[in-house]
């Protein structure tokens, strides 16, 4: 059993048994608090129905070192809660009583998750998020069973922290909304000038990074990759104040995402520089940027980010360092399940009668990571022009966020131009963006979900039957949840989300 997010945010529990994952799931799909770092005792009884009782339980850090590195960031005295170590916690689960723990290095978690998930013998592994112990960014070198560091950065030099400082310069929640700044970013204007010089330039005065000749180059300190002047690990709420309407925070969004790109692209070439394959896996809460992601064919062949690149999908790599074999990735659907058959006929039915309507979708496993895909889902016809609208009012977002299609894998190159694939990990433009107004983002991208035969049936048979009466090879999707809630998870929870948003969802046919 592998087990990551405990004790910090968003818990997650996995069981692996001989390269299959038995089960994946998370502690706010059953507590109904976002993020939340608590075990759920639910999570771990289902996770324990898959799997039986674990022989091992992998911890996804090292609790010494990252105390340690606490205490020297002025996080934390010596005088800590005992019941923050993990074997003491744990006893407050007895279903998991008399299980040794081990533990395991933060970035080798991610790492593991990501390179013993993908379908390469050979790869270049880059790790980027805010923190671990004290690791902030990582390259790995994967080669059969085998996965080396060759690179790693410390603290406080952290891209992520750089990101999530900029997410609460912006009045939003760090750690939970990069993803609205990422979407905010198609809004705005980076080279806009303030103070005689570019919203840019600030950003590489300010924290310390240099800009040459159209790349990104950064001061070589303490042998980081990247240096920055700032701990941003304390936020920057006090960079540019004076910016406060809303085109002002679409601009410094534009701004962050832009020089976010250019240090990927700058990690993507050095990473090549340790190790040459034209394999890629990228891995880390970074790893979520879908926009920043699509640059990477630019250097890499074949790319891998697993569906849940963060650090609750490290429940799964964490148990490669005992299983010692590869995993075998077949599907993101790993959680709860609510089982009976896939409502296809009725979800069509509606879609055809209600074309203006939006309908939300609870069957089967759930899926495993941030993004719904298809088993939790809220879905409509992405034609008309007052879905968007409608679909945010639901969720209750800001009006300019995005909303995703899912389409035919067969069909996709005939709508999109650029990366595509089934976890919406990259964007791509639209071709045809006037008679998809619901799924086309400001910029003209869209955040692309395919859907085969082999991975989702049931869906591949809802879209072709859709498409055959319609023509539209698609359907809009989002994540059947609201603001700050987390994704439905069980039959009680879609009856909850009909009755308090008035919206039809549509569970598993018994």
């Amino acid at each position: 059993m592998g087990i990551s997010g405990a004790i910090n945010h968003d818990a997650a529990v996995a069981t692996v048994h001989d390269g299959e994952i038995l089960f994946a799931g998370h502690s706010e799909r059953y507590s109904k608090k976002k993020n939340d770092p608590k075990l759920h005792q639910q999570l771990i009884n289902d996770a324990i129905k898959y799997s039986g009782k674990p022989d091992v339980i992998a911890w996804y850090e090292k609790p010494v070192l990252k105390k340690l590195r606490q205490l020297r960031a002025g996080q934390y005295d010596l005088a800590f809660d005992r019941q923050e170590l993990p074997k003491n916690y744990l006893k407050n689960y007895p279903q998991l009583a008399g299980v040794p723990v081990k533990y395991q290095s933060h970035h080798y978690t991610h790492a593991a998750s990501g390179y013993f998930s993908s379908p390469f013998d050979d790869a270049v592994v880059i790790v980027i998020d805010s923190i671990g112990e004290f690791e902030t960014l990582s390259f790995w070198r994967g080669k059969g069973k085998d996965l080396q560091k060759v690179y790693s950065q410390a603290y406080p030099h952290s891209i992520g922290l750089f990101y999530s400082a900029m997410t609460a310069r912006l009045g939003l929640k760090p750690q939970e909304d990069e993803y609205i700044l990422m979407g905010m970013a198609a809004y705005g204007d980076p080279h806009r000038k303030h103070k005689g010089k570019e919203l840019i330039q600030h950003i590489y005065d300010t924290f310390g990074i240099r800009h040459e000749n159209g790349l990104a180059t950064y001061t070589m300190q303490s042998s980081n990759v990247i240096h920055f002047a700032e701990n941003l690990h304390r936020g920057c709420r006090w960079f540019l104040p004076e910016l406060t309407t809303e085109q002002d925070h679409f601009d410094l969004a534009a701004a962050t995402q832009h020089v976010y790109e250019l240090i990927l692209r700058e990690l993507l070439w050095k990473a090549k520089q340790h190790y040459f394959s034209e394999n890629v896996v990228l891995m880390g809460g970074c790893a979520l940027n879908c926009s920043a992601n699509s640059l990477i064919k630019d250097y890499y062949k074949n790319i891998w980010i697993m569906p849940n690149p963060g650090d609750s999908g490290s429940c799964i790599g964490v148990t490669q360092k005992y299983m010692k074999q590869r995993i075998e990735w077949k599907t993101p659907y790993l959680g709860h399940d609510i089982p009976g058959e896939y409502p296809t006929e009725v979800v069509l039915n509606n879609l055809i009668k209600y074309p203006d309507s939006v309908f939300g979708i609870a069957s089967g496993r759930a899926e495993f990571g941030p993004r719904a895909l298809g088993n939790r889902t809220l879905t409509a016809d992405p034609r008309g022009n007052a879905i968007k609208d409608k679909v945010n009012e639901i969720k209750k977002r800001q009006k300019f966020r995005p909303f995703a299609p899912m389409i035919l894998e067969e069909d996709v190159n005939e709508y999109f131009d650029g990366p595509t694939g089934p976890y919406m990990q990259f964007v791509a433009k639209c071709k045809h963006p006037n008679e998809f107004p619901a799924i086309v983002h400001k910029d003209g991208t869209s955040r692309v979900q395919t859907v085969n035969k082999q991975q989702h049936p049931d869906l591949h048979d809802l879209l072709t039957r859709f498409k055959d009466k319609t023509g539209c090879p698609m359907l809009l999707n989002t994540s059947l949840n609201i603001k700050g809630m987390p994704i439905v998870n069980d039959e009680q929870d879609a009856f909850n989300f009909s009755k308090y948003y008035q919206t039809l969802v549509f569970t598993s046919l018994k």
